[in-house]
C-alpha cells in the first residue's frame, strides 16, 4: 500500500507555495524604487517617440 498522507498538511503547504508565489509577482511588481520607475518611465517614452518618427504618413506612403 501506498504512504498514508495528511490531506490537511497537504492543503496548507498548497496554499502557502501558492501564497508564495503571488508574493513573488507582486515583490517584482511593485518592489522598485521610484528612481527606477522614472527610469523606465522615461525610456519608454523616449522609445515611443523614436518609434514614431519612423513611421510613414498617408502622403509618404508609395
Amino acid at each position: 500500500m501506498g504512504d498514508v498522507v495528511n490531506l490537511n498538511r497537504r492543503r496548507k503547504r498548497a496554499e502557502r507555495e501558492r501564497m508564495a508565489a503571488v508574493a513573488d509577482a507582486n515583490r517584482a511588481r511593485f518592489g522598485r524604487p521610484k528612481a527606477d520607475r522614472d527610469l523606465n518611465e522615461q525610456r519608454m517614452i523616449r522609445e515611443k517617440k523614436l518609434l514614431d518618427q519612423h513611421r510613414l504618413d498617408a502622403e509618404d506612403a508609395p
